[in-house]
């Protein structure tokens, strides 16, 4: 097992890694809508908070030696399921390959963001 680390996406505010590379998947940790340079949230709505969880996840897989192409399988978090579509919207441009997914509304998310997003990959 490999802990994956980069400084291109927010590091952990916990304690776990970014991500784990095992037998050939890299499974990521949830990625929430923290700007990797300073650690704030990133303002806006859902669109906006939906392009930096994939812009931190593709740095992540990225580190790992992968890519959003490679996904497998997605678990999203909404705060509320309203942003559906405007999440959607946003997370179609970049899971091109529409990977199986689960999208689950949850009462809170850290920080109150909007949205949280883990990735199961490939190498």
């Amino acid at each position: 097992m490999q802990k994956i680390h980069t400084e291109n996406a927010p590091a952990a505010i916990g304690p776990y890694s970014q991500a784990v590379k095992a037998n050939g998947f890299i499974f990521t940790s949830g990625q929430i809508a923290l700007d990797p340079a300073t650690g704030a949230v990133v303002q806006g709505g859902i669109a906006e908070q939906t392009k930096r969880i994939c812009e931190n996840l593709k740095a992540v897989l990225a580190a790992a030696g992968s890519s959003l192409d490679k996904a497998v399988k997605t678990t999203c978090f909404l705060a509320d399921m309203n942003d559906f579509a405007a999440f959607n919207e946003v997370y179609g441009q970049y899971f091109t390959e529409k990977p199986a997914r689960s999208c689950v509304a949850v009462k809170t998310l850290p920080k109150n963001v909007l949205a949280e997003v883990e990735v199961i990959a490939t190498e």
